[in-house]
């Protein structure tokens, strides 16, 4: 059976719709960086998610090709996530999409290297016409945050935002939102097939002591 970073790491996907802390460890993804609303037609957000999962799915299936990775094992490629940022807003302004920094990721396990991702790069310009060439490996180190299962649209994330915010204040931490820590989602649904009041969001923020 194939290895399922949701199933085996459950800490991490599948929290509860209520807040609670979590350690994040160093984790490794192919990445994306871009601006502007992701809800654009053809926008570069849509492109950068085609890019990611052509990538992705070039290495899931590397091991029926040529190309060898040494500890490969067969696995589920993981869901879609992304880190978001506004220049000068502390935290997130939903009613201002256009203004949106992104960095669209999704995981890789520990085997894969720069080297396979050139290559799959390169096998999915040449097998699917795609220029995947915005697509870079990128490894953060997340440490301490908090993180809640968000069930709804995207537009009603102040809702539990706000849950989270009120947690770490009872619990005698504060948000750690900046530069280099920031706001973190994973989505669980694919928004194409799934109404907007059942999207499954993770919502993850980081955060330090008082």
């Amino acid at each position: 059976m194939a290895f399922d970073f949701k199933k085996e790491y459950r800490e991490f996907y599948l929290p509860k719709e209520k807040p609670s802390l979590v350690e994040v460890p160093k984790v490794s993804y192919i990445a994306v960086k871009g601006k502007g609303d992701p809800n654009e037609e053809d926008g570069d957000y849509k492109k950068a998610i085609g890019m990611l999962y052509a990538v992705a799915y070039t290495l899931k299936m590397s091991y029926k090709t040529d190309h060898r990775i040494d500890g490969f094992f067969e696995y589920v490629v993981p869901p879609l996530e992304g880190f978001w940022w506004q220049d000068g807003v502390n935290g997130i302004d939903y009613s201002d999409k256009s203004s949106f920094n992104w960095i669209s990721v999704i995981r890789i396990p520990d085997f894969i290297t720069e080297a396979d991702i050139s290559w799959a790069k390169e096998t999915a310009l040449k097998k699917k016409k795609l220029d995947c060439s915005a697509v870079k490996m990128l490894t953060i180190d997340e440490g301490l945050c908090v993180q809640i299962m968000h069930i709804g649209s995207y537009d009603d994330e102040p809702r539990s935002v706000a849950l989270m915010d009120s947690f770490i204040k009872e619990q005698g931490y504060v948000n750690d939102i900046n530069d280099k820590r920031l706001h973190h989602e994973i989505y669980l649904s694919d928004a194409r097939k799934v109404s907007p009041d059942k999207l499954k969001t993770v919502i993850r923020h980081p955060i330090k002591k008082a």
